[in-house]
């Protein structure tokens, strides 16, 4: 059987467990291995962009609830001006030495779950986050890309956390290691997709 969406990813694990009696545990081995997948792959198609309006005045902005790691974060409106990242300590100590100015905002801190601009806006601006995304769980999707792009990781990863709950102790290796070899393929994969389009330069020394 094809394993394309999320009933069949259900079935495919209870067939390889040779178990029918899982029916309301295997949702949560693939939640499990969800989690896992969100912490260990890291593909070209996890990238997301979002882009809107940051209010004068409002010196915090909320995190996309998909978010998972920042790329690139910056301005668009009149030219490209990129947001550095900073610690909190440090966004304190600009805060405090400069009398909490605004202005075209430049740096950013992760706060209470959202970003925290310095400067404070004193106008609106238009920005632009390119973030890793979390893989879509299929719980809510029924597929989604890693799903039809590398089953294998999915199968894997379910089954690695099927043992602890199934007190097969053994298997936790076997599992382990297919989970691990095939992320590691699709990672590589991610990474010589985006260098696919690149093409050799030669150089040529000149005579004399």
């Amino acid at each position: 059987m094809a394993i394309t969406n999320y009933a069949n990813l259900q079935t495919t694990i209870a067939d390889f467990l040779n178990r029918d009696d899982l029916t309301s545990v295997i949702p949560v081995f693939i939640q499990l291995a969800e989690g896992q997948m969100n912490r260990d792959v890291r593909h070209w198609q996890m990238e997301t962009r979002s882009s809107g309006q940051q209010s004068a005045g409002d010196q915090y902005m909320q995190i996309p609830s998909d978010w998972m790691e920042t790329i690139r974060f910056h301005l668009t409106g009149g030219g490209t001006q990129v947001l550095d990242l900073i610690s909190r300590a440090a966004m304190a100590d600009k805060r405090e030495g400069a009398e909490d100015m605004s202005g075209s905002p430049q740096y950013y801190c992760h706060a209470d779950s959202q970003f925290e601009l310095y400067p404070t806006p004193d106008a609106d601006y238009d920005m632009e986050l390119l973030y890793v995304a979390k893989i879509p769980d299929l719980a809510t999707n029924s597929t989604n890309w890693l799903l039809t792009l590398a089953p294998d990781v999915y199968l894997y990863g379910s089954l690695l956390h099927s043992a602890p709950y199934l007190q097969e102790d053994a298997r936790v290796a076997v599992w382990a290691q297919m989970y691990s070899a095939a992320v590691a393929r699709l990672n590589e994969a991610s990474e010589k997709a985006r260098y696919s389009g690149s093409g050799l330069t030669l150089k040529v020394r000149g005579l004399g």
